[in-house]
């Protein structure tokens, strides 16, 4: 990942260029290297075809994004229904809605190790199924505390599919396509809320748990991720098991690429222990960054997304009308996911991250500001533009700041911060709101997140286009 080791690869990327085969791997038209070659999973990525492998473990990777947006949005649509039905207030509604998350901040650092040790396959699949059948039994809660208690239970084992995605994504893709592509995962968010908005909509005749239950069935995806999508060749490397990567690798590449057996693949190894990794020498500045960030961040998305509809009531619009105005949101989202993708590629992670976020903080201003309708129609378009695409290329620069052995650990302390923040903003909102805050104030405060993100951003390394260690 450091520039150095990037330097030092450049030979081996010149005779890729040349269109000669890399020291330890060979194309069915090009020469062998020398028996005894190391080559890096990295350098052999740099040249993988993209093919339909790719796609269909894209699209399956892109659906589970899709139901974790979708199982965690679920709680915020159908709050107002459960309020009614246990008789709540803000602040318990508060809680509620962050109980997943407490579970996800728990479930957060338990996955990271997990995926280490069991791959990045089988931890989303063990994840998605403990899912389901965790947040089917929530549909049968008959208070308060038992709801409360299943949504937290819910959030530990739903995090598996929340720290692992992003980075099992990227280590399935071909250098040049990896940072567009994961930005096009990102884009699962909005259709997850679309998803959950629309089931809400189409079940609420029949009750909230209706609505929960029907959500929970999501995780029957686990059988497509398990048919569909390879093991990561990086972590099969870095466990070992060489023969299971080549043999990934050239199911990616559907032949096109082999690695010879006599050839060694490696990833950059483990100096201490995964943890000490993360927090000692330069790793130590990008992991408090990176998790910084994710909180701020975090805070300045979920603090608003969390009480649009009670916001939105403050201005004068009904409960259905804040549903059509979050759908609205929400289809806002894919072109700033688009944009965003394109942008990535040709301006880097840092540009594009930084610019989106400044926009967002001004659209931000902006929504807490406007006297009108439709100014909060354009300043909600702009916000959810510009704060989604930022989203996107974040998602894929944090995985990309770590080698193979401590991603899903680094990876799994973002999603600890933003769990952090999803559970302190939707209780202070909410305690805001109960005490009589007024709608430009406290969208301003959330704001200010915004802002500090941008700050922060600027001191953080460059990755596009760099090879994963």
């Amino acid at each position: 990942m450091n520039q150095s080791s990037h330097d030092a690869r450049a030979p081996l990327k010149t005779s890729y260029a040349a269109g000669l085969a890399p020291d330890s791997v060979h194309s069915q038209r090009g020469a062998r290297a020398p028996s005894d070659a190391f080559v890096s999973v990295g350098q052999v990525f740099e040249h993988l075809p993209l093919t339909i492998e790719h796609l269909k473990s894209c699209l399956a990777l892109f659906f589970v994004l899709v139901i974790e947006a979708w199982e965690m949005m679920i709680i915020v649509y159908t709050s107002p229904l459960i309020s009614k039905d246990f008789k709540l207030g803000p602040v318990a509604i508060g809680n509620l809605i962050g109980a997943i998350f407490v579970g996800m901040g728990i479930g957060s650092i338990i996955w990271g190790p997990i995926s280490e040790k069991l791959g990045r396959k089988k931890s989303i699949i063990y994840s998605m199924v403990l899912y389901g059948v965790v947040s089917t039994l929530s549909a049968f809660s008959p208070d308060y505390s038992t709801l409360y208690a299943l949504r937290l239970a819910s959030g530990v084992v739903a995090a598996g599919m929340l720290v692992v995605t992003f980075p099992y994504f990227e280590e399935l893709l071909p250098v040049r396509s990896r940072g567009p592509f994961t930005v096009y995962l990102a884009a699962g968010w909005p259709i997850g809320m679309l998803v959950a908005l629309g089931a809400t909509v189409w079940l609420m005749p029949m009750g909230w748990r209706w609505v929960i239950g029907a959500s929970s069935a999501a995780a029957l995806w686990a059988l497509v991720v398990a048919f569909w999508v390879p093991e990561s060749p990086y972590w099969l490397a870095a466990a070992g098991r060489e023969e299971e990567a080549r043999a990934a690798i050239a199911r990616l590449s559907r032949g096109a690429t082999v690695v010879p057996p006599q050839q060694r693949l490696h990833v950059e190894s483990v100096t201490r222990s995964m943890w000490r990794d993360l927090f000692s020498g330069r790793m130590l500045v990008v992991t408090l960054l990176q998790v910084t960030i994710n909180f701020t961040f975090a805070w300045g998305y979920w603090g608003l997304q969390t009480w649009l509809p009670t916001l939105l009531q403050q201005r004068g619009l009904s409960l259905p009308q804040s549903y059509g105005f979050i759908a609205f949101s929400a289809l806002c989202m894919i072109p700033g996911y688009m944009t965003a993708s394109y942008l990535t590629g040709k301006l880097g992670r840092k540009k594009v991250m930084i610019a989106y976020v400044a926009l967002s903080a001004v659209a931000g201003y902006a929504f807490a500001n406007t006297q009108t309708i439709g100014g909060l129609y354009a300043s909600n378009f702009a916000l959810a533009f510009f704060s989604l695409g930022a989203w996107g290329v974040w998602d894929t620069w944090v995985g990309e700041m770590y080698p193979t052995r401590t991603r899903t650990i680094g990876y799994s302390w973002a999603i600890f911060a933003q769990r952090l923040a999803n559970i302190a903003a939707p209780i202070t909102i909410g305690m805001l709101v109960a005490g009589g805050s007024s709608f430009n104030l406290t969208t301003t405060f959330i704001n200010l997140f915004m802002v500090a993100t941008v700050l922060l951003a600027l001191l953080l390394p460059e990755t596009e286009g760099k090879d994963l260690a």
